[in-house]
């Protein structure tokens, strides 16, 4: 059974819908695109530059020379374990976004296709767990449980609590009840193929933009995190945002070092962006073009 295609493309005028704006929305929309980039570009600029080059009056707008010295220095820095901080995130990071893009599809499936008694019950919890800070509320028996299963100081106690996203969960639900028609899972079935079959071949294909979209989310979500990281790891077997942390405690004062290693920190961010960014611009046109 080949993957098939549930939904004609977008209209071509309905993609270009933003070119129509005024004048003056293109102004407001410009000057926010650059009142949002600028702080990044100038924390790379930061990152090319001396301590003494960074606080010039004016200050530098233009990339210097010393990109690779203060890389250098970053890693040798042995307060902060920044190589292994980046390393841990990478890690965790992937492994969540993985787990929760998987069990949101299988369960946004289950709670948009199948049938089955409680299903709006469970899908109601679900919705409850999302208005409930749980982290916040559930750090001390978390931290208590990770401490008798003797985790404390592992990555698993950082990746086992986030394998599962009630948002995600309800956007997968939400985005399968629009992208896939009863018709098309019922068809399906009557071609003899198993639950699993229409899962992988008709489920999936039309959930790739939604899955993009949320697996960008989970994963900036999972790489931005700190508080929990900061309260389960040990200093020398850190995330890359409690290296930040501890590079601050230790050479506060460093400027460059600073800016060096935020930027190092927030570039593999930019990397996810670009490998995927066509399936998520794709994905959000799609849900904006369908409201």
């Amino acid at each position: 059974m080949t993957a098939i295609q549930t939904r004609p493309p977008a209209r071509p005028e309905a993609r270009n819908r933003i070119w129509d704006a005024g004048p003056l929305t293109k102004a407001v929309l410009a000057f926010a695109l650059v009142l949002s980039a600028f702080p990044i570009y100038y924390m790379f600029i930061m990152a090319t530059r001396t301590n003494e080059e960074a606080i010039d009056v004016p200050p530098p707008m233009l990339p210097g020379g010393h990109l690779g010295e203060n890389i250098e220095r970053l890693l040798a820095t042995e307060d902060a374990y920044f190589l292994t901080g980046l390393v841990n995130s990478a890690v965790v990071a992937v492994t969540v976004t993985l787990s929760v893009v998987l069990i949101s599809t299988l369960a946004g499936f289950a709670f948009a296709k199948l049938r089955f008694r409680g299903s709006k019950i469970l899908l109601g919890l679900i919705l409850v767990t999302m208005m409930v800070p749980l982290q916040q509320m559930g750090v001390v028996p978390l931290y208590e449980l990770m401490v008798n299963l003797g985790w404390t100081g592992q990555l698993k106690a950082v990746i086992l609590p986030f394998l599962v996203n009630g948002f995600g969960v309800f956007m997968m639900t939400q985005y399968a009840t629009q992208a896939v028609p009863d018709e098309l899972v019922e068809a399906a079935r009557v071609d003899g193929a198993s639950t699993m079959r229409i899962y992988a071949n008709v489920i999936l294909p039309a959930l790739r933009p939604g899955m993009a979209v949320l697996a960008l989310l989970v994963f900036m979500q999972t790489w931005n995190e700190f508080m929990w990281p900061l309260i389960v790891l040990n200093p020398d077997n850190p995330v890359v945002q409690t290296s930040i942390a501890a590079l601050n405690q230790a050479h506060g004062t460093d400027y460059v070092m600073l800016f060096t290693g935020t930027a190092a920190s927030v570039l593999p961010l930019f990397v996810v962006f670009v490998a995927f960014g066509r399936q998520i611009v794709g994905g959000l046109m799609e849900g904006a073009v369908k409201a």
